[in-house]
């Protein structure tokens, strides 16, 4: 198959003989021939194994650019990664720890199974509804990570495109088996990808993306088409109905089950939430500060009102993708040996406009580990002609540089050096989310900001994550809103009390914030990773800090950061203890 390694290391295999067993090293040693493997070794040959399983990921990667497979969703294919999951952690257990890299890996790949196993045994992977990064944007978003160089592309595109169907009806499967067994995703969820899947077949997307194709294509986009307008309306006749009585909110237990995939680690909820008040008092108290120097004896919600009228703007959706184009580049070029080193493939990345049917926040995606694909950025448009600049510069360099491309571009560029699995498959989202809104807030302290209207969007981002902390924590565990808290204190939170908070602590359209409300309600603990993961990153540049003064000098930020992204992935519980002992 075109595209897979030359040598590749030994993997764990299926044995099937018409169910799913567990699974079994592909080995011809004996066990007392077979050599201890490094916890790196273990983590890429699971990187090999889940590639195998998943064709996505092999996409993703970039290393499997002939696939032409669509990812098995069906409650088998769930299963047989369980079983695979389960093999590697038994030879993880007798894998060495050869240096502190080995330590790192260990514990990280250890981490994520066990947690994505606890999922998998609570049912969780059934629960999968919801507006972003459910199983269900497979079936488009695969297309977007695939090459389409020549024509010998666009044959693997085809192919794989005539497999909509089979991966949709899989899905369903999973649905199906979710509602026999009593995991169901709650109805906003399910109307909410309902609506998604039904804006990507009334658009023709899937006929739209093989326009160009050099080979014939058409019947395959038509067969995708009906797939997920089929999957649609079954959402709507079946799966609605039967979910009708699911409560939006999670409760404890699956929350807090939830949050740490997103965390690396076991949150503490009360902390997060007191955390969450904290911060948003802070920032509201900077935000009427630079609301004054937009709009002298304005409040922040007036200061936004003027600068969607007459600030400044980018007038075209063309247009608008080449500000932001140009803004990653200058941020490239500025940064480049001050504040980091950047490697020469990282130096590339691309900003898109996001496709019909995507979420509403804007979002990245990462480059392949060759970058063959480059790290993308991606605008929805929700429709919009006009762009008001205080509400891009901030999120630009959350997105793009020095936010997550310079992360997760670094990561690609070291694979070799540490292993593909903690710079790709092992990410977590405190890690990456918490380096994005600390790269904002960086770029803020180095005068990248500056401009009063361009520092209250920043603010007003910072403020969203606040607020995210506070909504997510209180939608999903039914808190309190304190007593002292002019909005509603002493009663419990609940989806509208969510959104009336939300609302009244953005400068975003009404579309935006019921669509956060929405993702936040489908993603349990994801909207805090954010927050907890930027106080990780601060307090161990902070440590750091108290470290070289000490030893009578300064931290030198390019040093650390350099030194920081070579870490890779980490779990909340290590990243700040990690960060603490750099530069």
């Amino acid at each position: 198959m075109r595209g897979r390694p030359a040598a590749e290391p030994r993997r764990w295999v299926a044995r099937r003989a018409g169910s799913v067993e567990a699974m079994t090293p592909d080995a011809t040693q004996t066990p007392a021939e077979t050599p201890t493997r490094t916890a790196r070794q273990v983590a890429d040959r699971w990187v090999e194994t889940l590639t195998d399983l998943d064709p996505s990921v092999g996409t993703a990667l970039g290393t499997r650019p002939g696939d032409t497979r669509m990812p098995d969703l069906s409650p088998a294919a769930l299963d047989e990664r369980a079983d695979a999951a389960r093999a590697a952690l038994a030879e993880l257990d007798g894998a060495e720890q050869r240096d502190d890299d080995d330590r790192r890996c260990a514990t990280l790949l250890r981490e994520r199974l066990s947690t994505a196993l606890a999922m998998h045994d609570a049912g969780e992977d059934l629960v999968s509804l919801r507006p972003i990064a459910s199983p269900v944007h497979q079936l488009q978003s695969i297309f977007l990570m695939m090459p389409t160089a020549d024509a010998a592309d666009w044959e693997v595109v085809a192919a794989r495109m005539a497999q909509v169907p089979t991966a949709a009806a899989g899905y369903r499967t999973s649905l199906r088996h979710g509602l026999a067994t009593g995991r169901r995703s709650a109805p906003r969820q399910a109307l909410a990808v309902a609506e998604q899947l039904e804006t990507v077949a009334a658009d023709g997307w899937f006929a739209g993306f093989v326009a160009d194709s050099p080979v014939p294509a058409d019947a395959a986009a038509e067969q995708a088409t009906r797939a997920v307008a089929g999957l649609a309306a079954w959402l709507r006749s079946d799966y609605l109905p039967a979910v009708a009585d699911v409560p939006d909110g999670v409760g404890r237990d699956r929350y807090l089950l939830s949050a740490r995939q997103f965390l690396g680690a076991v949150v503490d909820p009360q902390d997060a939430y007191e955390f969450g008040w904290d911060e948003l008092a802070r920032i509201e108290e900077e935000m009427a500060v630079e609301a004054g120097r937009v709009l002298p004896g304005a409040d922040p919600a007036a200061a936004f009102a003027h600068l969607d009228r007459e600030g400044p703007a980018v007038e075209g959706v063309d247009e608008v993708r080449q500000w932001l184009q140009d803004m990653m580049d200058r941020a490239i070029e500025d940064l480049d040996g001050t504040a980091f080193d950047i490697a020469e493939p990282v130096r590339r990345v691309e900003a898109r406009i996001a496709p019909p049917g995507a979420a509403a926040a804007p979002y990245y995606t990462r480059p392949s580990l060759d970058f063959s694909r480059p790290g993308r950025t991606w605008l929805p448009t929700l429709g919009r002609t006009r762009f008001p600049l205080h509400d891009l510069v901030s999120t630009w360099y959350h997105e793009g540089v020095p936010g997550h491309h310079l992360q997760l571009g670094e990561w690609a560029y070291r694979a070799s050096a540490l292993s593909r699995y903690q710079v790709s498959l092992g990410s977590i989202s405190a890690t990456t989310e918490g380096w994005a809104l600390y790269a904002e807030r960086l770029v803020d302290e180095l005068g990248y900001l500056d401009d009063p209207g361009v520092r209250l969007g920043y603010l007003d981002n910072q403020r969203m994550r606040a607020v995210r902390v506070v909504i997510d924590l209180g939608m999903h565990l039914g808190l309190t809103i304190p007593d002292g808290q002019a909005f509603h204190g002493g009663e419990r939170w609940t989806p509208e009390l969510g959104r009336e908070f939300f609302a009244a602590r953005s400068g975003s359209p009404a579309a935006f914030v019921d669509s956060e409300i929405v993702r936040y309600l489908g993603w349990p603990g994801q909207a805090i990773s954010y927050k907890l993961g930027e106080r990780a990153w601060l307090s161990g540049r902070e440590a750091a800090r108290e470290r070289a003064r000490a030893a009578g000098r300064e931290l030198d930020l390019r040093v650390w950061h350099t030194a920081a992204l070579g870490l890779g992935s980490l779990g909340l519980d290590d990243l700040a203890r990690e960060l603490a002992v750099l530069g």
